[in-house]
């Protein structure tokens, strides 16, 4: 885009139009555009004489007075902003995920710090604000842990996990009410941060391991192939998910919750939802397969801004096709 014309521009050109200069030629002595230059006479002339003084006036007030332009007044784009974040989309999800949708289309995209300014300075800035995800360190309260089989540990994972290369290895933990509440069961797709979100009433190893193994039956066998547990006494039966649906376990390493780091960073979105001393008795299967479907369909950068939902069935289809 064409910047403004300055002042000794528009001097330089009055003494050009004096001389009797063409268009054209006046356009090739300041190196702009011969459209600049008629659209310049056109609109900054007064009384039929261009005059350099006059005309910067004109040209100023005529820029103070215009109403300011801003993207978010475009209707679409306003919709679309508040949606994600209605969705618990970050700003900066919210601007890749236009990015992604319209490469093409500069208009059809909004900045991050676009959307933050609109938050800011909204009438109902607070209400926007609160659904900004607040991340924060989950401190660990594990204090019982699983007897881990030596060829379980970690360290024996092999390379095709831990490259991310494949989907179906998953990392699972908890997130736990108060004592006697329940809580839910996450299981994390190591590549395409696919969500699998259950409620458990308590964390009887038996029950946990019941509620894994009947989500996981939803999946095609193509789709899970391991998960990486950290050492809760919760996974202590889980063991047998391998005898009944083929699955390799691992177990994470005490204290070291960064081995399983995308579970955890998913855990702490999940705490949006159901912040800490939540009665899970009150939360419903429904409500917890909701906040599940908004994880899946919320666009990450990790995944150049596609969701988890599209980059794991989409895999899936891929195969389907071959």
């Amino acid at each position: 885009m064409s910047s403004h014309l300055t002042a000794e521009e528009r001097d330089r050109i009055a003494e050009l139009v004096h001389e009797g200069a063409r268009q054209s030629e006046i356009a090739g002595v300041i190196g702009r555009s011969p459209a600049t230059i008629s659209r310049e006479l056109h609109r900054n002339k007064h009384d039929d004489h261009y005059r350099a003084c006059a005309a910067q006036n004109l040209a100023e007030r005529r820029r103070r007075e215009r109403p300011l332009e801003r993207k978010l007044d475009d209707e679409e784009l306003d919709e679309f902003v508040r949606s994600g974040l209605a969705e618990n989309w970050a700003p900066e999800q919210i601007a890749g995920r236009l990015k992604v949708l319209y490469p093409e289309q500069p208009a059809r995209q909004v900045s991050a710090p676009t959307i933050y300014a609109w938050i800011e300075n909204h009438d109902d800035s607070t209400h926007w604000k609160s659904l900004l995800r607040h991340r924060g360190k989950r401190p660990c309260r594990r204090k019982n842990k699983a007897e881990v089989p030596d060829c379980s540990r970690i360290e024996h994972r092999p390379e095709v996990i831990e490259s991310r290369v494949r989907v179906g290895d998953f990392e699972g933990d908890t997130v736990l009410g108060p004592p006697g509440t329940g809580g839910v069961v996450t299981l994390v797709d190591r590549k395409s941060r696919l969500t699998i979100v259950t409620k458990i009433q308590s964390k009887d190893a038996n029950h946990v391991h019941a509620r894994i193994k009947q989500r996981l039956k939803e999946l095609p066998e193509e789709q899970r192939h391991s998960i990486t547990f950290d050492n809760g006494t919760e996974f202590a039966r889980c063991d047998r998910l391998e005898r009944h649906l083929d699955l390799e376990l691992y177990f994470a390493d005490p204290g070291c919750p960064y081995q399983r780091g995308t579970n955890e960073n998913t855990n702490g979105l999940l705490r949006q939802y159901f912040p800490k001393g939540t009665d899970f008795r009150d939360i419903s299967h429904q409500e917890v397969r909701a906040v599940e479907n908004l994880l899946n369909g919320r666009p990450r950068e990790c995944l150049g801004f596609r969701t988890p939902s599209e980059v794991f069935f989409e895999e899936h289809r891929g195969k389907n096709c071959d």
